[in-house]
């Protein structure tokens, strides 16, 4: 089982109604673990109390930088992978477009398209 992101603090930057879920995209992210969070994206399906599915943008270590500083690595109860690295998650809206494009891939929302909500 694949270990969640904790999250102490984080502000709210954007949210999306995207089929039967609610993305929330955090930023300015206070954690204990390990990890160092830029961006998570948290798909919360209705009626659930807790997200299924993480979508998160982290610093990479110094030591593994040749590919870029950022990677993009996602979270579920089954899944805990980093999919991709590159300079240019860092930037919000990137994030906001990679992260909602692989939470419908990994959701299966199929012909869902998301719209903002905040």
């Amino acid at each position: 089982m694949s270990q969640y992101p904790k999250i102490s603090t984080a502000i709210p930057k954007r949210r999306y109604q995207f089929g039967e879920y609610q993305a929330s995209l955090l930023g300015e992210i206070e954690s204990p673990d390990m990890a160092r969070y830029r961006f998570i994206m948290a798909f919360i399906e209705e009626g659930a109390n807790e997200p299924s599915l993480y979508v998160c943008c982290q610093h990479a270590k110094p030591n593994q930088r040749a590919d870029g500083r950022y990677l993009l690595r996602v979270i579920n109860s089954a899944l805990d992978e980093i999919l991709d690295q590159s300079d240019e998650l860092a930037d919000l809206s990137v994030f906001a477009e990679v992260a909602l494009d692989t939470g419908n891939k990994i959701l299966n929302l199929g012909d869902s398209k998301p719209w903002q909500t905040m």
